[in-house]
């Protein structure tokens, strides 16, 4: 079996026993791109409780996590292979984490692999400055702009963990993000 890590690879070690556990299923109601938002508007709604005492911070909080929850499941939905999609979210003390695992076919694994070798060689700020000029030189719609987004303008720490599981060409990733909790 063969395994990567790109990113921060300490956030690999993910504790998900008090995580809030949503499996999407890839089944009869056709696992599609719209569902992210719905998804990650419970996921914010669910973790900005906590914060609801202090109404600027509840609601600087609900956003952030629904940015960054809804950016990395858009990704998971949109170049997964067929299968379901395993989300786990948690607040500790100083961050909200996540988890996001599903699996991808060894082309999209060849693909996204080079587009993280880029996206983790510098400072975020930079590359997201090159790459949205880039992405207008060009006239489309560069990709990683939503992932260099989240590490440089909300400072998300992410990880990437691919598996090769077996003989189908099938590999499982594991994206890992990690946000400081803002103080109001």
């Amino acid at each position: 079996m063969t395994t990567a890590t790109f990113g921060k690879e300490h956030l690999v070690s993910f504790d998900a026993a008090n995580a809030l556990r949503i499996r999407l299923f890839d089944g009869p109601l056709h696992l599609a791109w719209r569902h992210s938002a719905m998804t990650s508007d419970f996921i914010a709604e669910t973790m900005a409780l906590s914060f609801r005492a202090s109404e600027r911070q509840y609601k600087t909080m609900r956003h952030d996590i629904g940015y960054l929850t809804n950016e990395l499941i858009e990704n998971a939905i949109k170049f997964r292979a067929a299968g379901e999609v395993h989300i786990e979210a948690l607040i500790d003390a100083h961050h909200f984490r996540m988890r996001i695992a599903n699996f991808i076919d060894s082309e999209a694994t060849a693909r996204f692999q080079q587009l993280l070798l880029k996206v983790t060689a510098g400072d975020p700020g930079d590359l997201l400055i090159e790459q949205i000029e880039a992405s207008v030189l060009a006239d489309d719609n560069a990709s990683g702009l939503g992932l260099l987004t989240l590490m440089s303008d909300y400072q998300v720490q992410l990880a990437w963990h691919f598996d090769e599981n077996g003989p189908h060409q099938r590999i499982r990733l594991q994206t890992y993000a990690a946000m400081a909790i803002s103080s109001a």
